[in-house]
């Protein structure tokens, strides 16, 4: 969900650009040593899964999974998605430089605000009830960051407000896609390793 360059106004760029610092300093912090292996993959999902991309207008639509970053990393998202589009941006040209403060926020701040609402339904006891919460947050992250491009798109001009509806239109197939793909790697980390959302395994291999 890249915005282009030269799509948005300097002021909500820079604003977006601040904004974007504060979250990758922050979630430096708070990103342990033993997470960023798991942040390095993450982020790398992203980098893939974003490669395929349909262009519509100053925006585009893709599978993000920033709903699992989320989940997984909390603030650390802010850094692990960042490195993806950094990558994306300097070795592809999706979204630009310019924005590239923009777009990290666009993204990441959902991943932020699905793990304070969602982290607690994925660490319920059963696997099944974890997956649904994981759905929950997979397709709340895509419907967020399409509210947060609209927004960012509306502040830089009115003639990006009907732009910014069919963003937000166009991602509707994304957000059941992404609940679909959330739902089973939360499954699957649930049963293999519980302790990726701070769930302590028992012996058995139950969690």
């Amino acid at each position: 969900m890249h915005i282009v360059d030269g799509a948005l106004s300097t002021p909500v760029v820079i604003g977006g650009t601040l904004l974007a610092v504060g979250g990758i300093a922050l979630g430096l912090r708070k990103l342990p040593m033993e997470k960023i292996p798991v942040a390095g993959v993450l982020s790398a999902t992203f980098f893939v899964a974003s490669l395929v991309h349909v262009p519509i207008g100053p925006s585009s639509v893709h599978l993000i999974m920033n709903g699992l970053a989320g989940l997984v990393l909390g603030w650390a998202a802010f850094p692990a998605l960042f490195v993806g589009l950094l990558l994306q941006a300097v070795f592809f040209g999706f979204g630009g430089l310019t924005v590239l403060g923009v777009n990290t926020l666009d993204i990441a701040l959902p991943a932020v605000i699905v793990h304070y609402l969602c982290l607690h339904g994925v660490r319920a006891a059963s696997p099944a009830v974890a997956a649904i919460w994981g759905a929950v947050g997979g397709g709340l992250a895509i419907a967020l960051t399409t509210g947060c491009v609209a927004v960012a798109l509306a502040l830089s001009g009115e003639e990006f407000v009907p732009a910014a509806r069919l963003v937000f239109f166009a991602h509707i197939p994304i957000m059941a896609v992404e609940a679909v793909l959330s739902a089973a790697a939360v499954y699957l980390a649930r049963k293999v390793k519980p302790e990726l959302f701070g769930v302590l395994a028992v012996p058995g291999g139950r969690s």
